[in-house]
């Protein structure tokens, strides 16, 4: 039995945020009913290809990733009698998760004050781009739009060329993260006190915290923070370097790895020496060391310097593709990919001695489970 089993979650989000975070709470066990627009549904059921045919259907590898264990129920929200249900559901359900611009569920009569009066305990989480105040609050949110606002972008690609988004939709997945941990903590507080409450995520609030230490160091330093392409901008050496065959990545925590490292390549006196000695030597002078550093490991292959640096306790690792780790036999070994009636997928990546996660249900079709949720509720169309 999962850890979330018997808390009913009312899933009134699509795309990305949302939909993982609503998905994390159902591999803990929720019972997360998807509620859809008639005609549309979540627009990433159209995001292909890649496709895959389950079922006699055609499903898109983007609605796949972040829709399993889930009920699919369609509501015209903008219909009196389909507001009237959700109205309903609310009543015995725990938690509800939309991603509207702010006012667009007051506008069906089921914003946080008009269900709260319904179900004081209710959980409320609203996620958007910019949150429900603010002079940005009324702006659509995208996470390529966020990850240029955030300053995410300006951090990211190589020194000398231009800014470049994060190969995923980072802030999406950040805002999710946020969300699902503030709703985990709200339902404590409501098991506690009975009283529920309203859960503000921002996309361009969650990636700004997610800036973490690059955050810090603007803060602390007041200097704006530049790229350094695949380098650290505080520890050296912590970055890719150049084999004989092609880029691997070392990353040098502290002073004495870097000592180990030295006597791993034959330079035990860089390890005394006062350019190198110490990490900020270090970093004041990183191209000199990362110029002298390549020219060693020009020597062998990559998977050489590699496995080397692993046997003595440096950090170190190949640069794979995604296919590349899909197939690694860690990765196999952890269990962290899941086959469910033939459609494949990733699964919850934390392990719970006493509640573990489950994939209970695939992903489902449109509107799957509408009769079946109604029947349950004692309700009709």
């Amino acid at each position: 039995m999962g850890a979330l089993s018997g808390v009913r979650v009312l899933d009134f989000t699509r795309v990305l945020a949302g939909p993982f975070c609503t998905m994390l709470l159902g591999d803990l066990g929720a019972d997360v009913i998807k509620v859809e627009d008639p005609l549309r549904g979540d627009e990433t059921r159209q995001w292909g290809p890649p496709w895959l045919e389950h079922d006699g259907q055609r499903f898109s590898a983007y609605y796949l990733s972040v829709n399993r264990n889930k009920r699919s129920l369609t509501l015209d929200l903008k219909n009196p009698h389909d507001q009237q249900i959700a109205r309903k559901l609310v009543k015995h359900s725990d938690v509800v998760v939309e991603n509207f611009k702010p006012g667009g569920m007051a506008s069906f009569g089921l914003g946080y004050a008009d269900l709260q009066a319904i179900n004081p305990r209710l959980v409320y989480a609203s996620i958007t781009g910019f949150g429900q105040t603010g002079p940005y609050s009324d702006r659509p949110g995208y996470d390529f739009v966020v990850q240029a606002m955030s300053g995410l972008m300006s951090i990211t690609g190589a020194i000398e060329g231009a800014p470049h988004k994060v190969g995923v939709a980072i802030s999406d997945v950040f805002a999710g993260l946020f969300a699902h941990s503030a709703i985990l903590a709200a339902l404590l507080h409501a098991e506690r006190t009975g009283e529920g409450q309203h859960l503000d995520i921002a996309l361009l609030d969650s990636q700004i915290a997610a800036l973490v230490n690059i955050a810090s160091n603007a803060l602390v330093s007041g200097q704006t923070p530049g790229r350094y392409g695949n380098a650290h901008p505080s520890i050296v050496p912590y970055q890719t370097f150049r084999a004989a065959d092609g880029e691997f990545a070392l990353a040098v925590g502290n002073d004495g790895q870097f000592r180990q490292l030295c006597a791993l390549i034959g330079r035990e006196e860089w390890g005394s020496d006062p350019r190198f000695a110490t990490n900020p030597a270090r970093v004041a002078n990183r191209v000199e060391l990362v110029r002298l550093l390549n020219d060693v490991f020009a020597g062998d292959t990559a998977r050489a310097w590699v496995e080397r640096s692993l046997a003595v306790g440096i950090p170190a690792g190949p640069i794979n593709t995604v296919t590349d780790i899909l197939a690694d036999p860690h990765v196999e070994s952890r269990g962290l990919i899941h086959v469910l009636d033939g459609i494949p997928m990733i699964g919850h990546p934390v392990g719970f001695s006493a509640t573990p996660t489950e994939i209970r249900t695939p992903p489902p079709a449109h509107g799957q489970h509408t009769a079946e949720v109604l029947r349950e509720f004692g309700l009709t169309r």
